[in-house]
């Protein structure tokens, strides 16, 4: 009876990840096009404690067919840096190449309406560096979303502990630090 139910346990387990894996990809760029939030961040490394991380709204825009565009903004010390990104689709469903290819973007519809993964893998200098985005058309959270995302990494071997939810603002305003402004050259 035992051996049964374990049977029966592995066959569901197995199945369930598979499902993760068979998450489709997005059939249609100009899906993307406009501006979209980041309801929840992954990555390999855990963020400094007490550090709240924050979010601004990325833009895409599919300036010809095959390519997307993306303009995101982020705050680092202090300081604001605008990021684009310009990603070529591949001959593989769902995937777009990045920086001469040494970065991979997948990009996963979920059953979610105006919600996505945008899952990367980036290999600068022989090291692999993997991040996964939850994004939505709104800033509202919505559990049903975060549920299949956390499952989702979990099955890409992400740890559930380095998951974030950003804090959602408009925009990046810098902090000037007294101490850079009297600092003479």
């Amino acid at each position: 009876m035992k051996s049964l139910l374990l049977t029966v346990t592995l066959s569901s387990l197995v199945a369930t990840l598979q499902a993760y894996d068979d998450l489709p990809f997005i059939s249609e760029e100009d899906k993307l096009s406009g501006v979209w939030f980041i309801k929840a961040i992954v990555s390999q490394r855990r963020e400094a404690e007490g550090e709240t991380l924050v979010a601004f709204p990325i833009k895409f825009t599919c300036p010809e067919e095959g390519t997307l565009e993306l303009r995101h903004t982020l705050a680092s010390k202090g300081e604001c840096i605008n990021l684009g990104i310009r990603m070529q689709r591949t001959e593989e469903p769902g995937q777009y190449s990045a920086f001469w290819g040494h970065t991979l973007f997948y990009i996963y519809d979920l059953p979610v309406k105006d919600h996505y993964i945008l899952y990367s893998e980036s290999h600068p200098f022989q090291k692999i560096s993997q991040f996964g985005y939850l994004i939505g058309k709104y800033p509202e959270e919505n559990q049903d979303t975060l549920e299949v995302f956390k499952e989702f990494i979990q099955h890409k071997g992400f740890l559930q502990e380095n998951i974030h939810v950003p804090e959602q603002r408009e925009r990046c305003i810098p902090k000037h630090n007294s101490a850079h402004q009297d600092h003479k050259c």
